[in-house]
């Protein structure tokens, strides 16, 4: 008993496959994908090493007028620059912004700074932190 392979009929099905267009789909898969890994890891590299300035709220305590908070500031040595907080009352309006400078050779700055407020604050955030 022989079994014989038989072929449908050509073009019955769709195209047949073809070689060269799938291999400048591929290389245009590569070279697209290369370039977004490399966006990619520019952006992250910047985003890591060129922050030379950042900052974490560590403790906050709120006030009838003012909110203490306690940041820990992380600095290239002899960059200057200030950060930037916040508070907001219990209804989420705004009711304090200040920016507070961290000058000097330190790496590393533990400091309690007082935000004044227009009203009872509920939240100390950090906002962001930028150098001169």
């Amino acid at each position: 008993m022989s079994t014989a392979t038989t072929r449908p009929p050509e073009g019955r099905y769709g195209r047949s496959t073809d070689a060269g267009a799938d291999r400048k789909l591929r290389i245009v898969a590569a070279v697209l994908g290369s370039v977004l890994l490399i966006v990619i890891g520019w952006f992250g590299y910047h985003y890591v090493v060129g922050s030379k300035i950042s900052a974490e709220v560590i403790t906050f305590k709120t006030y009838e007028n003012s909110v203490r908070v306690h940041l820990e500031v992380r600095k290239d040595s002899g960059t200057n620059g200030y950060c930037t907080v916040r508070s907001q009352a219990e209804n989420g309006a705004e009711v304090g912004r200040a920016d507070f400078r961290f000058d000097g050779a330190a790496t590393r700055i533990d400091r309690l700074v007082t935000l004044r407020t227009t009203s009872q604050g509920t939240t100390a955030e950090l906002l962001g932190c930028h150098s001169d």
